[in-house]
């Protein structure tokens, strides 16, 4: 197949971990014999640094013109000032709303061989492998506000949602769900808000047109308590924007670095933009350690979910795992913030090149 990809590499490590993520759908392609064209454009801090507009228009009109979109992170202290007019976070919010990216997924796996990286006890990672389904373009990150002034020290974000906008990401989650263990968690806070009510009444109403997928809800308070208790009870959570923000953040812990974790942004059609879940980590970038493996894991998601190759998307995850290798202390190599008992710590570049090695040698699909 010929797809075309369109890259934001953004700001801090973006560029570093992209750079692999491109190295691997590029070994996948000459492996399957596929056809994959890139076209790299600006977002973020970069963006306001050369155009003023931390989302300039050409970037987005690449995004629409792309089959999928592959991005890093963006932020860094020189942009940092929360009271700016025009900040790098602002384009990840342009291209949420502009390319109508309404469910944000992002896989929770706990490899075997990582549970001594995470601070949680051992038995309480076996089989975690969950799916938390983010609503991404409502809420209170896109609600009326206002900001508070000098003269007046007042401020407020409201929280707004409409059913159409609930009935859609539950929809989402209850046909994911269908296609794992078929349990999905509703989380959100009606004991306090009306916007959580709604959410709630929606979501129970559309579990009724998924006969065979269990339906419980759940408080986000004791959702958080139970990521950290009992978290292999989950399969798939549906949250609003900010609860789901909040909640996988939490429950990245789990995976034992927030460098393991992929996410995908996706609308109705095939496009999606994919991504890992850290930020720009300023403080390493340059230095050729950041790890590249939550990259390569939202690139596998790309080729599952807006290229339809799901044979090639596995082929990528089984590498990565034979990469990290079946408990403590195996495996051929690891990023300082997975090392733990690993024989042999990689930078970034290299661990690329060790997922790319295992593609090419392994046997099948």
């Amino acid at each position: 197949m010929q797809a075309h990809i369109t890259t934001l590499p953004g700001d801090g490590i973006g560029p570093e971990v992209v750079a692999e993520g491109v190295k691997v759908l590029k070994a996948v392609a000459e492996r399957y014999g596929h056809q994959l064209m890139f076209e790299e454009a600006l977002i973020g801090g970069c963006a306001i640094d050369a155009a003023g507009d931390p989302l300039p228009e050409a970037t987005l009109e690449a995004c629409r013109q792309a089959d999928a979109v592959l991005m890093g992170a963006v932020g860094g202290p020189q942009w940092s000032d929360p009271a700016a007019e025009v900040r790098p976070e602002q384009g990840l919010l342009g291209l949420r709303q502009g390319l109508g990216l309404f469910a944000n997924l992002r896989p929770i796996h706990v490899y075997p061989s990582l549970m001594s990286a995470s601070p949680l006890r051992p038995e309480l990672l076996q089989g975690v492998d969950m799916l938390v389904v983010r609503e991404l373009t409502g809420g209170i990150y896109f609600g009326p506000r206002r900001e508070a002034s000098d003269d007046d020290q007042m401020a407020y974000d409201t929280m707004v949602y409409h059913a159409d906008e609930v009935k859609r990401i539950a929809h989402k989650a209850f046909r994911l769900a269908r296609q794992r263990s078929g349990a999905v968690t509703s989380v959100d806070k009606a004991n306090v808000l009306a916007s959580s009510r709604l959410w709630r009444r929606v979501v129970t109403e559309v579990a009724e047109a998924h006969p065979g997928v269990t339906l419980e809800h759940v408080l986000v308070d004791a959702a958080g308590m139970r990521l950290l208790r009992r978290p292999s009870d989950f399969d798939v959570i549906v949250t609003a924007n900010m609860f789901g923000d909040i909640l996988t953040d939490e429950a990245s812990m789990l995976a034992g670095s927030m460098g393991m974790l992929p996410s995908a942004s996706l609308s109705t059609g095939d496009l999606g933009v994919y991504e890992p879940i850290h930020g720009s980590a300023p403080d390493i970038a340059g230095r050729g350690i950041a790890n590249p493996l939550g990259t390569i894991l939202s690139a596998a998601m790309l080729l599952r979910y807006s290229l339809g190759l799901q044979s090639e998307a596995l082929a990528v995850e089984e590498a990565v795992e034979a990469v990290l290798g079946e408990g403590p202390g195996t495996g051929v190599g690891r990023t300082p913030d997975i090392a733990g008992g690993a024989t042999r710590t990689v930078g970034t570049e290299e661990m690329g090149d060790l997922v790319v090695a295992q593609l090419s040698s392994s046997a099948g699909h």
